[in-house]
């Protein structure tokens, strides 16, 4: 049997549309078979004057299917089309950067703190433990922002596990900052304020787009931890020097993604929902401090 079918709207065949069609395409194509037989009998005449209307109901009875390979809607289109207005965009950066602010202060005043105050470092030098049972807490809470979509948009409880991790990340710090003296945690804050904002203006007008840069990165971080934990192992001055280098430059990377995909605009992969101010605050934050620490033990290797 033969079926003509002509496409003139698009039609999803995962819903059935299309059944219909078929049916009465079919039942039109046995009506003009059997139109076709009865009037075989008549007159050369008769059959000439059939022939136009015929060609005419086929014409009447012709369909259109339009078959889609990927029917449903992407997902950076709908997120684009959210980010749409300005001044969404607009007011989901500042909010970012509010957040990103706070963060910073509060991990500086920590870090102060310990580095001021002989007393508490110390005790912190004296107290190995503390620093391993602040770990656990920090992993937990970090796990808990990055896994848990529903937390990270769900306002008092966003802010609320931002503000706990990053007193834990500052107590990390400041935990850290105790085996180097105040001189060289204050070139390595200077060092990472200028090389982080270099970055950020950078990311705000380059044209290149590393967000794509995504999964490398993943796996060079990967490699990285992989590197780091046999230099525990390793007691080699070099091997730490190129450790501490290889971080700071995968950490600025890190960072120029990061912002762009804050950022959005031009850069075709940056998909971030505009509820997840937290999420992009958190991956800017924890860029800087890994920075950080990175430049930190290069200064302190140099000395």
């Amino acid at each position: 049997m033969k079926m003509d079918l002509e496409v003139s709207e698009p039609i999803d065949f995962s819903c059935g549309d299309h059944q219909h069609l078929v049916r009465k395409a079919a039942d039109s194509n046995i009506q003009t078979k059997s139109s076709h037989s009865t009037n075989s009998s008549s007159s050369e005449s008769q059959r000439t004057q059939e022939e136009p209307r015929s060609e005419t109901k086929e014409r009447l009875d012709s369909y259109v299917v339009q078959i889609s390979e990927d029917p449903a809607p992407e997902v950076n289109n709908s997120i684009s089309n959210l980010f749409s207005d300005s001044s969404i965009r607009r007011a989901f950066i500042i909010k970012v950067f509010l957040i990103l602010t706070a963060q910073l202060v509060v991990t500086g005043a920590i870090i102060s703190v310990f580095i001021s105050w002989k007393g508490l470092r110390t005790w912190v030098l004296m107290n190995a433990w503390f620093t391993y049972a602040i770990l656990p807490a920090f992993f937990v809470v970090l796990i808990v922002l990055a896994c848990c979509g529903d937390l990270r948009r769900k306002v008092p409880v966003n802010y609320i596990l931002l503000g706990l991790f990053t007193i834990l990340q500052g107590l990390l710090l400041g935990a850290v900052s105790v085996f180097y003296n105040a001189e060289e945690v204050l070139w390595a804050t200077v060092a990472t304020a200028l090389v982080t904002l270099s970055l950020t203006l950078f990311a705000l007008q380059t044209k290149w787009d590393f967000t794509m840069l995504n999964g490398m990165l993943f796996v060079l971080l990967f490699v990285l931890i992989i590197y780091g934990t046999l230099l525990l192992f390793i007691r080699s001055y070099w091997f730490h020097v190129l450790y501490a280098g290889l971080g700071t430059v995968l950490f600025s990377l890190y960072l120029v993604m990061d912002v762009q995909l804050m950022v959005g605009g031009h850069h075709p992969h940056a998909d971030l929902h505009p509820e997840e101010y937290v999420f992009a605050a958190l991956n800017i934050y924890l860029d800087i401090i890994n920075l950080f620490l990175f430049i930190l033990q290069l200064i302190g290797l140099a000395r």
